[in-house]
């Protein structure tokens, strides 16, 4: 690989697997640093089976302490549902206080003018619990998550604490029925030099897509070359179950932190 300092990803090819409605962000970083990036959307963003559980809780909004997002997926789901009401987060009860895991998360509550109240240091969700302000005894918390697949850690946590946690469906990601033939290509003709995965779904997914397309034991010949990085610790763990390795972890653990571990791993690899 040939590389300077302005473009050190110069002479790469990467695989972006985020869904398709998140992906120009991160082809835009990886392209500023030279890289040749190709989509593999490995999740499709939709709404969850029911609204009912959802809508019930947002009814009841002015009764919780607080709300803990993790996703800009969850936060633009409850502001549409909230438009249907005839509200948004902005115009949420007084008493109701706004936690947010992540970066990105943060940045979309704060361009619907509902800033976050508190934002963890690190963006995950052990760092939440580790660092809440305040005790959760007594707290009454409203959870929106995605339906299927997300962790049970911050409300197991969070009740073990004394609080009552209501956990309901905001968003559905699901597995997309095909990917895209040049992405397919370059990895069958092993061209591919990382693929970056952005959640534990997108790995499943990924798996899924390509063994769909090409059987296991294909899939498992392609993931030998290309460098294996992951977004945070629980896609790392998926990585390993499925993939076998990870090459190189994020930190810190959102988008810029991925773009950078996409280098890191070009660095050490060669």
């Amino acid at each position: 690989m040939s590389a300077d300092q302005t473009q050190p990803l110069l002479g790469t090819t990467v695989v972006i697997t985020r869904s398709r409605e998140q992906q120009s962000e991160g082809r835009r970083l990886l392209e500023s640093l030279g890289a040749r990036v190709l989509d593999l959307p490995a999740l499709e963003i939709g709404p969850p089976d029911s609204w009912a559980p959802l809508d019930d809780a947002l009814a009841d909004l002015e009764n919780f302490h607080w709300m803990i997002v993790s996703s800009a997926n969850g936060v633009e789901a409850v502001e549409s549902r909230l438009q249907l009401r005839g509200m948004g987060l902005m115009q949420r009860p007084e008493s109701l206080k706004i936690a947010a895991v992540g970066r990105k998360t943060a940045q979309c509550l704060e361009e619907l003018g509902a800033p976050a109240d508190f934002v963890p240091p690190t963006f995950v969700a052990d760092s939440l619990i580790d660092h809440f302000p305040v005790s959760g005894w007594g707290l009454r918390i409203l959870l929106p998550r995605v339906q299927s697949g997300g962790r049970t850690l911050l409300a197991e946590a969070f009740g073990e604490a004394g609080s009552r946690v209501v956990e309901v469906a905001a968003y559905e990601s699901r597995c997309p029925t095909s990917m895209p033939a040049d992405t397919l290509k370059a990895l069958e003709n092993r061209e591919v030099d990382v693929v970056s995965f952005s959640s534990g779904k997108t790995v499943t997914h990924t798996v899924q897509l390509l063994e769909n397309a090409l059987g296991s034991s294909e899939t498992e010949q392609l993931f030998r070359k290309p460098a294996v990085v992951s977004i945070g610790p629980q896609t790392s763990k998926r990585c390993r179950e499925l993939l076998g390795r990870v090459d190189q972890e994020a930190t810190p653990h959102d988008l810029e932190g991925l773009v950078k571990a996409c280098v890191q791993a070009m660095q050490r690899g060669g």
